[in-house]
């Protein structure tokens, strides 16, 4: 099966067609095409001549993912369902803001972190994505905005999908390299945000990249007892290590960081809760703000949503600690709204189907 063209760096495209008797200056031709005029095809390519044509048809191919369902939403929010070449399936949703149009990427098939309230992860880890299955990904969801024909473009990119990003990271960081660079879709840094469930090698790796790219900790508890309940990965990595590697983190960058912070109906939504997430972050307000999520409710999951009331107490509570923070904004409420429902879905069918076979 051949790899995606897209997981190429423009660096090692570069290098890549110099290797196979190339000329450097056909490695910028390529990438326009494929970022600027976004062609589907290397047949379209029309200055790159016919034998540059057919070495990058022998090696490469650049559409992989195959669209099988699209889920639309009354305020714009559209989820993909997208099947892989070997059959897998993820998701990718594309939300409308003030701001502009952000793009939630999937970067494993299922997942092996095991929260026990989240869909990604009821069906382990099957495989990483490569770099081009991701780049893949903003690709597909763009190029339906520009077959709609009203010029919008993806202006934002969220790494929260399906799978934990640093257990791919190397994938995970030629995808941010390729849709950063600015002479291909040129996504500002400060525009892409990632999101760890909290692997804190990575963590201090990631500080160490010098780059402007935002960082979000899924933290959902302030401490050991209750985070390793609902997450298995904090007996790997508990609280102490975690805040130790974000100290580390604010020291190198000096940029601020996002706790993501679900709350869960009687589980962890209580104003004590709320105080000893003030007790964790005092020392490091002036960098952090805590996101606040409305829980999803997932089938065979035992959680329930909040109530406005604690949310709300919740919420005033980190305020009147100077705790910035906020209630993070729905979207797509009215479709399979809960990150790697459609697809747990979608197999789930499958499954049933195969049985009464």
């Amino acid at each position: 099966m051949k790899p995606s063209i897209y997981g190429l760096t423009q660096e090692k495209l570069q290098n890549w067609l110099v290797e196979n008797g190339e000329k450097r200056f056909r490695a910028d031709q390529v990438w326009d095409w494929l970022y600027q005029k976004r062609v589907k095809s290397f047949s379209e390519m029309k200055n790159v001549n016919k034998k540059t044509i057919e070495l990058l048809e022998e090696h490469y191919q650049i559409q992989s993912l195959t669209e099988t369902i699209k889920q639309e939403s009354q305020d714009g929010t559209i989820k993909f369902l997208f099947e892989l070449p070997d059959g897998n399936h993820i998701e990718t949703v594309l939300m409308r803001f003030d701001y502009g149009l952000s793009v939630c990427v999937t970067t494993q098939v299922g997942c092996n972190i095991g929260c026990s309230f989240c869909a990604s992860g009821i069906l382990s880890k099957n495989r990483d994505l490569t770099s081009g299955e991701i780049v893949e990904q903003i690709m597909n969801v763009q190029h339906h905005l520009d077959e709609r024909g009203d010029s919008e473009r993806v202006s934002h990119i969220v790494v929260m999908g399906i799978g934990e990003p640093f257990d791919n990271y190397d994938h995970t960081m030629d995808f941010l390299r390729v849709v950063n660079d600015q002479k291909g879709l040129s996504i500002g840094a400060r525009h892409i945000t990632v999101s760890t469930s909290g692997i804190v090698p990575k963590m201090y790796d990631f500080a160490d990249e010098n780059i402007q790219i935002n960082l979000a900790l899924s933290l959902h508890a302030p401490n050991n007892k209750l985070r390793t309940d609902i997450m298995k990965i904090n007996r790997a990595y508990p609280i102490e290590q975690l805040m130790d590697a974000v100290d580390y983190y604010l020291e190198k960058t000096n940029r601020r960081i996002t706790f993501e912070y679900i709350l869960l109906h009687d589980v962890n939504d209580q104003k004590e809760h709320a105080l000893e997430l003030v007790k964790l972050l005092k020392d490091k307000r002036h960098l952090s703000y805590v996101n606040l999520i409305p829980y999803n409710p997932v089938e065979d999951h035992p959680y329930d949503r909040s109530s406005k009331q604690n949310i709300l107490t919740f919420y005033e509570t980190l305020l009147e600690n100077n705790i910035n923070c906020g209630v993070r904004v729905e979207q797509g409420s009215d479709i399979d709204a809960a990150c790697g429902q459609l697809r747990s879905k979608q197999l789930s069918k499958k499954s049933k189907a195969k049985s009464k076979a």
